[in-house]
């Protein structure tokens, strides 16, 4: 066995950060929002909507930091929710310790409450530079409700309206003077590819990240839920930067009840417009579900790099406990994703955790393959060669030529006689055979046929279809014989 994975080492680049806290439903995430100039963190009128801590990059003035919304200060959770509460807090706590600045946000027309006072000592005693904001001063005749908050020992409070922008630059202008350093210009380097743990609740996406982290750096809960915003951490493994991105669990849409779970699977599928390979979470002791192989099919539809990760292989019996067998039970149920990376891990006991980062390495640069055209060309040769495709309606289908025309995801363009006449199942075949012949494990292959002379007809390909999905566009050739 393998010795656990050392943990990775959290990174955040070479930004000032900023954390936004306060008590709940005070509007941090519409702040937060409006800063980062993104819809990045669930708003919701329910409180204590955001848990975890919720980063992204920001600029003003020629000044760029990195903002972190945060959940909300409790004087006295509710009893059955004390330990989501306190970890709430730990996270809230962590963000003030690393932070540059802090933006403490009242709620004006509430009033100050015991969390508000318990807050500006707590920061008081932190010594870090603050702006304090009372929100929801949406006209100037609300402005009268800043007197209650000064009782609080405040010096400055600045009125803003986070949800219409009122007051916004001045509170800006507020964080960009207590920034330390001259001048920190937002950077065009690349924070480094982006891993999503993407799955149903509760298989331990949260716990895996935490894992790799070394740190409790986001909420982990017996109750599936817990996690809802998607949650961006950079950190660096032996030199590489990279960013993860743990995200909401999704259910079955005829599952859903909750607005805010729906919200969540809403922002967990829209990380894959913005990730480079996706790790899908099982759970090893249940095997692939149907909604797995859903969210797998997803990902690779999106044209992502792919690895599963069947986490709790600690809770699988010893008996059965055998990478193997699981990989061939899962094949015989989902044929299509025979030929996806698949790692058997435990974010409890870190088993497996060491191969992690090698394999999304490998993945990585499947993902960003230069396919060299006379090997491209071999390739298809030998693949046609050795299983020519069927002549529909006694047509013969003949290519000319392959040449790569786009990379992240490596994309084929095919020139042929016919692009429509190609059965479905040979072009499966012909995309297998060649992201075969290139290591593209892991990796949707998209092939584009087009005819040889322009038609004005569209493109025709697979378009990168694969696992999990239905039936694959036409386009393929037999070769001209010389």
């Amino acid at each position: 066995m393998k010795a656990p994975a050392a943990p990775a080492r959290a990174a955040t680049p070479d930004l000032p950060v900023v954390a936004i806290v306060g008590r709940p439903n005070v509007g941090k995430s519409t702040l937060f929002n409006r800063i980062v100039r993104a819809r990045r963190a669930i708003v919701d009128d329910a409180p204590g909507v955001t848990r975890d801590r919720v980063l992204a990059a920001a600029a003003h003035a020629g000044r760029a930091f990195l903002c972190v919304d945060t959940g909300g200060f409790h004087a006295a959770p509710p009893r059955d929710a004390a330990a989501l509460a306190a970890q709430v807090r730990a996270q809230t706590l962590g963000a003030i310790a690393t932070a540059d600045c802090v933006v403490c946000v009242f709620d004006g027309p509430a009033g100050i409450a015991p969390e508000d006072r318990e807050t500006v000592d707590l920061l008081r005693k932190s010594r870090k530079p603050v702006v304090f904001v009372v929100n929801k001063i949406d006209t100037a005749g609300r402005e009268p409700l800043l007197g209650d908050f000064y009782a609080a020992g405040v010096d400055e409070l600045l009125p803003v309206s986070a949800a219409h922008g009122r007051g916004f630059e001045a509170v800006l202008d507020a964080i960009v003077a207590r920034l330390p350093g001259v001048s920190a210009v937002a950077s065009d380097e690349s924070p480094g590819a982006r891993l999503a743990l993407i799955g149903r609740p509760n298989v331990g996406k949260s716990s895996l990240l935490n894992r790799v982290l070394g740190e409790e750096r986001v909420i982990v809960a017996p109750e599936p839920g817990t996690t809802r915003d998607a949650i961006d951490t950079p950190i660096r493994v032996g030199g590489r930067p990279y960013v993860l991105i743990d995200t909401a669990g999704i259910r079955r849409r005829g599952k859903i009840r909750e607005t805010l779970e729906r919200h969540g699977a809403v922002r967990a599928l829209g990380t894959l417009a913005r990730t480079d390979v996706v790790l899908v979470v099982l759970d090893a002791a249940e095997g692939m579900t149907d909604q797995d192989a859903r969210l797998t099919g997803r990902a690779w539809a999106a044209g992502r790099g792919l690895l599963l990760l069947a986490n709790k292989w600690d809770l699988v019996p010893r008996e059965r406990r055998d990478a193997r067998a699981f990989r061939e039970r899962l094949v015989a149920a989902h044929r299509g994703f025979a030929t996806l990376p698949l790692l058997c891990v435990s974010a409890k006991t870190g088993e497996g955790l060491v191969d992690l980062f090698p394999m999304v390495a490998r993945i990585e640069r499947a993902y960003d393959a230069a396919l060299a055209t006379p090997a491209l060309n071999r390739a298809l040769a030998a693949a046609v060669g050795e299983h020519p495709p069927p002549s529909p309606g006694g047509r013969a289908l003949r290519f000319y030529y392959a040449t790569q025309t786009a990379r992240r995801p490596p994309t084929v363009t095919v020139f042929t006689n016919a692009p429509d006449d190609v059965p479905p199942a040979y072009a499966r075949y012909l995309t297998g055979r060649l992201a075969e012949s290139f290591s593209l494990a892991g990796v949707p292959l998209r092939l584009l046929f087009r005819p040889r002379r322009a038609s004005g007809r569209p493109a025709r390909g697979t378009g990168g279809r694969g696992p999990g999905s239905s039936r694959p566009k036409r386009g393929v050739a037999r070769p001209r014989r010389r």
